[in-house]
């Protein structure tokens, strides 16, 4: 790694019009260039860009595909989600240690490799996946791991280590990936062929007002899980004051247990970009940002790729359809960080900051990117927008139910044989889904990943809308092998990763879960572990800050309600009258080393 030359850091800073706002872009561009971003290199940066050093320092700290420190020249992110551990990522990693020479979270001696453990990285249908600086390796064993380490020590090349290509557009030139699409079922919504520029067209031929009214006729919902109306959002953005306005598409699903996104810009990439242009226009809005997500950053030359061809096509930029509508789009590389998903701590993100969630109100619509009224839509919403003005609201309404129109996306993993993508409409029951896929013998389901809901066999005769079981997309399936309070404690495992640690409900509060329920599961539990974790449980989803904090004590809350006899089972009143949870020898052991003497407590 050499040393940091100032004219380096100011052309980085060149390249991207001196702008602050651009930050995070800078910083994965000095990183890639030296392997870390240094105090130097931070302090160059401060001045470059006119900004307090402390807001480089604190940006550069958020984000977990940053460093301030150096690491090898090649980092092996071995993905801990649940379904990946269910899959035999721990074997992987002991697999990668043993050959390595290391532990997780260091460095080979020779500075060439890092072993790291992320968060889901979107290949929950292809686990144990990992991430090989910017390669996406799937379906792992210990034997290809192994296999890995000697090749990376002959040639440090992660783009050598992709033997073959997925299907679909992951074999595009511009891909190369062996990422794997598994659409499973292919619906008439977000599959369907399309015909470039037609949605499009049709919006233009409309006023803005009118493509509104035709969004809210369809009765289109937001697709992130949430499910508020789309019209509606547009049309508080159009009311909004101020002549600039702003459309951010989030492709940062890091939801574990979600990976439709990740299809739908693989293979329907137009079918996005063309929503954002017709919110664009109706909005009345010029510019428009992709928010794509770190972990897919190998589908950013693909991606800017069919932006231009757009813009080649007369599909974007200035003077769109020769009608005088100007519209533009930029992709914004996240850099690891779950917390982004979130539509405020995205936007913070894109403005070059942490990404730290915002308080509201007042709302995105109102004062948001730049403090000007900005729309944020998931990659699928968007999708369905295209759709709508193809076909008409009323043939959208066709499918799905009342409450809930169209199709939906499902990102199916876990205990079944047919993981992947399913299109299916909105009214689906559990039943009928668990047989689709594969996975009848399910004892649970986690519906709308960690930050879900966990139902047993007892509710399967649900439906999947957002009248009954709200989902962002992300299905996991737990068989009779699993110990649902490991997969409860897992999941909190990774709210507590992923906090951005702002508020003490948050931070504090899903630790303090995490903690009893490894008590239950280690055999200490007692009766009243039960109303401390409810009581607890709520206090962090009514007191916390953002919808991470708020959505945090799901797993704890829904397994309480619809497994209690689990837990009844797994605590016990203690036989002498002490807390089961106390270890008097464990509690005297620092007043021993300090006396140098033994104890004789544990004797009385």
């Amino acid at each position: 790694m050499s040393e940091v030359a100032p004219a380096e850091i100011r052309e980085i800073c060149t390249n991207y019009h001196h702008d602050a706002t651009r930050l995070l872009d800078i910083l994965r561009a000095v990183q890639a260039r030296y392997g870390y971003v240094s105090s130097r290199a931070i302090d160059l940066l401060g001045s470059e860009l006119r900004i307090p050093r402390i807001e480089v320092h604190s940006t550069l700290s958020f984000y977990a595909f940053l460093s301030g420190k150096p690491s090898g020249r090649v980092v092996i992110r071995l993905c801990n989600g649940v379904i990946d551990e269910m899959a035999g990522s721990e074997n992987v990693a002991a697999a990668l240690c043993d050959e390595l020479g290391i532990q997780v979270g260091q460095t080979t001696p020779d500075g060439l490799i890092s072993l790291q453990r992320t968060s889901c990285i979107g290949m929950c249908d292809q686990a144990p996946a990992a991430l090989i600086n910017d390669v996406v390796v799937t379906e792992l064993t210990t034997d290809r791991a192994r296999e890995i380490v000697r090749e990376l020590r002959r040639h440090a090349d992660p783009k050598k280590l992709i033997h073959r290509l997925g299907d679909g557009n992951n074999a595009h030139q511009l891909v190369q990936a062996m990422v794997k699409n598994n659409i499973r079922r292919e619906g008439p919504i977000i599959f369907s062929p399309i015909n470039r520029g037609e949605a499009l067209s049709k919006a233009l031929a409309m006023t803005p007002a009118e493509v509104i009214r035709a969004v809210k006729t369809a009765r289109l919902r937001g697709r992130g899980g949430a499910g508020f109306p789309c019209g509606l959002k547009w049309e508080f953005a159009r009311a909004a004051g101020g002549d600039q306005r702003y459309v951010i598409c989030n492709a940062d699903e890091g939801e574990p247990g979600t990976f439709k996104d990740r299809v739908i810009l693989t293979e329907r990439p137009d079918r996005v970009f063309a929503g954002m242009t017709i919110a664009g226009y109706a909005i009345g809005a010029s510019d428009g940002i992709l928010y794509l997500r770190g972990e897919y950053a190998y589908l950013q030359r693909y991606l800017e790729h069919v932006l231009e061809k757009r813009r080649q096509d007369g599909l974007l930029g200035n003077n769109i359809f020769g009608r005088g509508f100007n519209f533009d789009i930029r992709i914004q590389l996240g850099a690891g960080a779950y917390v982004c998903g979130e539509e405020t701590g995205l936007i913070s993100s894109c403005e070059g900051r942490r990404g730290d969630p915002k308080n509201r109100p007042p709302f995105p619509a109102q004062k948001g990117y730049l403090g000007r009224p900005t729309i944020v839509n998931n990659v699928e919403t968007l999708a369905c927008v295209t759709k709508i003005l193809e076909i008409g609201s009323a043939a959208f309404c066709e499918y799905g139910t009342q409450g809930s129109t169209g199709t939906k996306l499902l990102s199916i993993s876990g205990d079944c044989t047919r993981p992947g993508v399913y299109e299916v409409p909105f009214g689906l029951t559990v039943t009928e889904m668990l047989e689709m896929v594969g996975g009848q013998d399910a004892i649970a389901v986690q519906v709308g990943g960690a930050s879900g809901q966990m139902i047993g066999p007892q509710e399967f005769n649900r439906k999947i809308c957002f009248d009954d079981l709200a989902t962002g997309g992300s299905i996991m399936i737990f068989g009779p092998q699993r110990n649902l309070l490991h997969i409860v404690e897992r999941f909190l495992d990774f709210f507590i990763e992923e906090s951005c640690g702002y508020c003490t409900p948050c931070r504090v509060g899903n630790v303090l879960l995490r903690e009893r329920i490894h008590r239950i599961l280690d055999g200490r539990g007692e009766p009243e572990d039960l109303s401390y974790l409810q009581e607890l449980a709520e206090t962090v989803k009514l007191a916390s800050r953002c919808g991470l904090g708020q959505t945090s004590p799901n797993p704890v809350l829904s397994s309480l309600k619809n497994f209690r006899p689990m837990y009844t089972a797994a605590v016990k009143e203690s036989s002498n009258g002490l807390r089961r949870s106390f270890n008097l020898a464990s509690a005297v052991r620092l007043a021993e080393t300090i006396t140098g003497r033994k104890s004789t407590a544990e004797h009385v």
